[in-house]
């Protein structure tokens, strides 16, 4: 019998403008504790209220952490390319380096 996990990749928008990359197991209750301030050490904490702009999902947790950490280097442009799925974008900026 095959387990199918369930993790997600995800991109917040903070109260700042700037963007927070994540992982976790359960989106709607992490979304719920970075809105709620539950670890005033976050990135979030003191950006609070965050807005869910992108998440993907994974059955392994190793894909996720793969993802996540690209996604940690990407650009803001190029974030937001993700966020409308234009792939010919984030192409064109994946060959331009800080765009």
């Amino acid at each position: 019998m095959t387990i199918i996990h369930n993790y997600f990749v995800y991109i917040l928008e903070c109260a700042d403008k700037s963007y927070y990359v994540g992982i976790t197991n359960d989106l709607e209750a992490r979304l719920s504790q970075h809105n709620d301030g539950e670890n005033v050490f976050a990135y979030t904490f003191s950006r609070r209220p965050v807005t869910l702009k992108y998440y993907q999902r994974f059955d392994q947790i190793e894909d996720a952490i793969d993802f996540e950490k690209q996604l940690k280097g990407w650009s803001r442009r190029k974030k937001e390319a993700l966020f409308k799925e234009d792939w010919n974008e984030i192409v064109r900026l994946s060959n331009y380096k800080n765009k």
